[in-house]
């Protein structure tokens, strides 16, 4: 009987079939960011003070200045109170500036802001005062829809297929990406944004059995971590759109519309035959490996296919396997954790940008600029360190960044600013790292729904990021307290998971210990075969 791995060696194990496949699935990754984090930068605080027109009725030749000075208290620094106003009266206006007015209540007819302001997210559905809570919330409900996402698709994509979950999951986000541009009320916004997010979790759980399941071992991170360095690029493009568009709407569209150019996907993108071979579509994987070799300008040894039929027989798994089996159940808890606290400090960071003390385009520049070298220096560092360990000093790296950040002094923003730099380095390639080292310990045939049960655990923790950064309000050290602590703790269990540096992929829940690269993977090369190897090892 054949493995696949056979076949691999045989069309080629990196080769211009699979580098072509994983651009194919990082151009998607390149707009992800600004779906996730680019809210940040359309509620951004500005000055607001109470509309307090009531007093043009009896005033209407009174300047601005004079208008706020008569109706609007001021803070113990002397400036205009943002959230109250002095209550409207029924006097003329000489009464009212010889007495003064002393009861104040919370604005009641709406706010004011600076003429000169585009519309944003804040001004347009009055994100201040008793609703500024309202921004952190919407980020939740966004993460809620990535968690249904993880529910829905992981399992989806092991039972119909990466390629159709995938084309179905870029439609979702194009469409309800751009129907939110036009939305007339919060409310509203956060459903379609929820709606959208499970599309954009369809995307990053399926781009990777794709990257992982066409390659061989030693070029599985590298196919993994070239895409989320498109998450890095993402990270740039979100900072110089941001900052050049500052209408809320036309930013909305400027990130979601360049989807709609990948629609292609539909005739070229294609199906993982290590997948179909596991549901016993022989015929159907035949086509597309003979495909690769012919793009690659390999022939497989028609010996290989003609073996191909003992795999005839399907394969079952289930979700319930990762439970109910000891090894997987081990591995699907901490590679669980592992997900929970990477994502939970990822996000913490990614959604403060504004906290830091520095200017928040500047400092999204620095967060992407930084997870570029953090995405590429885990593939070394897998090699180095092996997956365990890199997963294990990582999360470690990053909770002790959220921690030292915690006894800055809050006026040190530019130490402030590098700790927090550092720690994202370290999370983005936690990150990275934790969907290499996932991918390789679950078996194909529940491979989505292993990633999408650790997905869930990820989405989670997306979810409580922005609630845990509303505690700040009692005490400026929780979040980060709270971000450094439990990362570590996680980091702390990664050193107990078995490690898979150089181990082939499971395709069955049965196999219990890992099993070594075979060096002797394909039948004898014909000559014109070993020519063509040695020539493009040449190149």
């Amino acid at each position: 009987m054949v493995e696949f791995r056979d076949l691999l060696s045989a069309l080629g194990e990196f080769c211009l079939y699979q580098k072509l496949l994983v651009l194919l699935l990082s151009l998607p990754l390149l707009l992800n960011p600004f779906q996730m984090v680019g809210q940040v930068f359309m509620v951004v605080d500005v000055p607001h003070y109470c509309n307090t027109d009531w007093i043009r009725a009896v005033g209407p030749n009174l300047t601005e200045e004079e208008q706020l000075n008569l109706t609007l208290p001021r803070d113990a620094d002397g400036e205009y109170e943002q959230c109250s106003m002095y209550s409207p009266v029924d006097w003329d206006l000489d009464s009212i500036v010889a007495y003064g007015l002393n009861t104040t209540e919370k604005c009641s007819n709406g706010w004011v802001y600076p003429t000169a302001q585009q519309p944003s997210l804040l001004t347009e559905f009055d994100l201040v005062c008793d609703r500024k809570d309202l921004g952190d919330i919407s980020q939740s409900v966004f993460m809620a829809g990535l968690l249904i996402g993880s529910i829905i698709f992981g399992p989806l994509s092991d039972r119909i297929g990466r390629r159709p979950v995938l084309l179905i999951s870029m439609l979702g986000q194009s469409l309800f990406g751009l129907a939110i541009a036009f939305l007339p009320n919060f409310t509203v916004y956060m459903i379609f944004r929820c709606i959208m997010a499970t599309a954009v979790s369809g995307i990053l759980i399926t781009t990777l059995p794709l990257a992982t399941e066409w390659v061989d071992v030693s070029h599985r991170p590298k196919a993994v971590l070239i895409t989320h360095c498109f998450l890095a690029l993402g990270q740039l493009v979100l900072a110089g759109l941001s900052y050049g568009i500052r209408n809320w709407r036309l930013l909305q569209i400027a990130g979601t519309a360049p989807m709609f150019a990948l629609f292609f996907y539909f005739w070229v993108l294609p199906e993982s035959a290590r997948w179909l071979v596991t549901k016993g579509k022989i015929e159907e994987a035949k086509k597309y490996l003979k495909k690769a070799a012919s793009i690659n300008k390999r022939t497989i040894p028609p010996e290989l296919l003609d073996q191909l039929k003992c795999e005839a027989q399907t394969k079952s798994g289930s979700i319930l396997d990762l439970l109910r089996k000891k090894h997987l159940l081990k591995v699907t808890l901490i590679m669980s954790c592992a997900w929970f606290v990477g994502s939970l400090v990822y996000y913490g960071l990614s959604l403060n940008v504004t906290g830091f003390g520095l200017d928040i385009y500047l400092t999204q520049v620095a967060f992407g600029v930084v997870e570029l070298p953090g995405r590429l220096s885990c593939i070394y560092l897998l090699k180095w360190l092996g997956r365990k360990k890199t997963q294990a000093v990582l999360l470690l790296l990053a909770g002790l960044m959220c921690l030292i950040i915690v006894g800055i002094p809050e006026d040190q923003a530019v130490a402030i600013t590098v700790l927090a730099v550092v720690g994202k380095f370290a999370s983005c390639a936690s990150f990275s790292t934790s969907y290499v080292y996932a991918a390789e310990l679950f078996p194909t045939i529940v491979r989505q729904s292993g990633v999408g049960l650790c997905s869930m655990a990820a989405r989670v923790a997306g979810i409580i990021a922005p609630l845990i950064l509303l505690l700040e309000q009692y005490h400026h050290a929780i979040p980060m307290a709270t971000y450094g602590s439990v990362t570590m703790l996680g980091g702390l269990l990664c050193f107990l998971l078995p490690e898979t540096s150089g181990v082939e992929l499971p395709d069955d829940t049965v196999t219990n210990k890992p099993q070594k690269r075979s060096t002797l993977q394909t039948l004898p090369k014909t000559d014109s075969e070993e020519k063509g190897i040695n020539s493009e090892k040449n190149i």
